[in-house]
């Protein structure tokens, strides 16, 4: 048994933070109806209040897309950390799977 403790990454890191703010701003500005409940600026003739619902319909998208791209970023990067960090005792594992690969095979 070793007696170094095994090291794990946090849990609130700077990119799930930045993933938790795209998430939840197409939240916060929907739900602040008072800022956006208006007729003017018109855009071609649409008032602000329903342009500026679609208008985030789109930036909800693109969000959402950043926040799914970060969140398989810091997925793949823990688990590279994850293997790196077993794998250090790895030679010593092979080997006595290899042992017990033979001796199973063999019988």
């Amino acid at each position: 048994m070793s007696d170094v403790p095994e090291v794990k990454p946090p849990v609130v890191t700077p990119v799930r933070v930045v993933i938790a703010l795209c998430l939840l701003a197409p939240f916060v500005a929907m739900l602040w109806v008072g800022s956006y409940a208006k007729a003017d600026p018109a855009f071609i003739g649409i008032p602000f209040f329903y342009w500026y619902q679609m208008a985030w319909v789109l930036i909800s998208t693109a969000l959402t897309m950043v926040a799914y791209q970060l969140w398989r970023r810091d997925q793949r990067a823990r688990a590279s950390a994850a293997t790196r960090t077993s794998t250090k005792g790895a030679p010593a594992f092979a080997e006595g799977a290899e042992a017990s690969a033979e001796g199973s095979a063999g019988a």
